[in-house]
């Protein structure tokens, strides 16, 4: 039932355009494994072999933990209504940090300019193997809308107490493992 593919078709690439939800998934050698659902409208394909996403402020990091230390990422999509498909994004990811030129070009292309409130990174996925399988597992959910919970924290706390959160929360993951964000959010300030 699984076909694997060496880049994001262009079937592919309108599957993954209609979603709403995504899942993530690191580990670095002797930690846990995360495994995140995303959503927010926030992930694009760039091109056949690769895709970004941009996250926002959580009460970890794990992902960016795991790309410090070199692990390999997954993203997976998966149909909730219409047909039945399961699609993974197999590869290698870097964070691409708030403030920078990179970043701010991304934006203004991929995300018509508009940062939400609480953005704190992008993660960028090289695809090294496309994977789809029937997902006929998969039980059909009706999309409502987007929780505006993630957004009103944002706002709520406003640009000097996301920095805060994330000085306390997301400089380290579970394990231990630097995620770079106290050199970011130097950056940011500076």
């Amino acid at each position: 039932m699984a076909k694997q593919f060496a880049a994001i078709e262009p079937a592919h690439r309108a599957f993954i355009d209609k979603q709403r939800l995504f899942f993530v998934a690191s580990a670095a050698p002797g930690a846990r494994v995360n495994l995140s659902p995303k959503g927010l409208d926030g992930l694009r394909v760039l091109g056949p072999s690769q895709v970004v996403y941009l996250d926002h402020t959580g009460s970890g990091a794990e992902t960016s933990a795991h790309l410090a230390a070199g692990s390999p990422l997954t993203l997976m999509v998966c149909a909730f209504e219409g047909p039945p498909l399961i699609l993974r994004l197999y590869g290698r990811g870097r964070i691409v940090r708030r403030g920078g030129a990179e970043y701010a070009a991304l934006l203004a292309e991929r995300f018509d300019g508009r940062e939400p409130p609480g953005a704190r990174q992008m993660v960028m996925l090289d695809v090294e193997l496309v994977q789809t399988s029937c997902g006929f597992g998969v039980p059909l959910y009706d999309y409502v809308g987007e929780r505006p919970s993630l957004i009103n924290w944002a706002e709520a706390k406003g640009e000097d107490g996301l920095r805060a959160y994330r000085a306390e929360k997301n400089l380290r993951s579970i394990d231990g493992l630097e995620t770079g964000f106290e050199e970011a959010q130097a950056a940011v300030t500076n």
